[in-house]
């Protein structure tokens, strides 16, 4: 069932190529599929300033009408267009999915996630490592980073994860600042 308002898609301070425009649609279109009573979808993609020191800076929001309300996403800015896009989409299916399961009269249980400092940090390498309060090393990824900026972490900071067993042992994911 397509959406009921046709997809808006608007830029700022950016040209958005027939390419991502067409990733926008495609992943719109996805959403559909999650959540067959979407109203509408807007869709902002905009550079609000150029800092010296972190260059280009892409913003997606993402504005979903639903009916009784809606969803928005504002994610952190990415230096990479595909990935603002791809990450705010990410975040905007797991919010539809959620509201979803609300409706369904599923109830989410949350475990209180683990807390754990960042023990070794790659940057350059986009990993790291996290110690336990028992001791035990858990790998993570740039890309389990759902807040704050990997390249802002530091040795001792501590943060809540969600563990996971990866190809070579434990891992996280979810990994955000307390």
């Amino acid at each position: 069932m397509p959406m009921k308002l046709p997809l808006e898609i608007s830029s700022k301070n950016v040209h958005l190529s027939e390419e991502m425009e067409e990733l926008i649609r495609d992943k719109a279109s996805k959403l559909d599929n999650i959540f067959d009573q979407i109203i509408g979808c807007r869709i902002m993609v905009d550079i609000p300033h150029r800092s010296q020191r972190s260059g280009m800076q892409y913003n997606v929001r993402i504005d979903i009408t639903i009916p009784g309300g809606e969803i928005v996403v504002k994610r952190e800015p990415d230096e990479d267009l595909y990935s603002a896009i791809s990450n705010s989409f990410d975040v905007a299916q797991r919010r539809l999915k959620d509201h979803a399961g609300k409706q369904r009269g599923e109830v989410k249980f949350h475990e209180e996630k683990p807390v754990a400092r960042i023990s070794k940090l790659f940057p350059d390498e986009g990993y790291g490592f996290l110690l336990t309060p028992e001791g035990r090393e858990i790998y993570f990824h740039e890309n389990a980073l759902i807040s704050g900026r990997f390249k802002d972490l530091e040795i001792g900071t501590v943060v809540s994860f969600i563990e996971q067993l990866g190809e070579k042992g434990p891992q996280a994911s979810s990994v955000s600042l307390t």
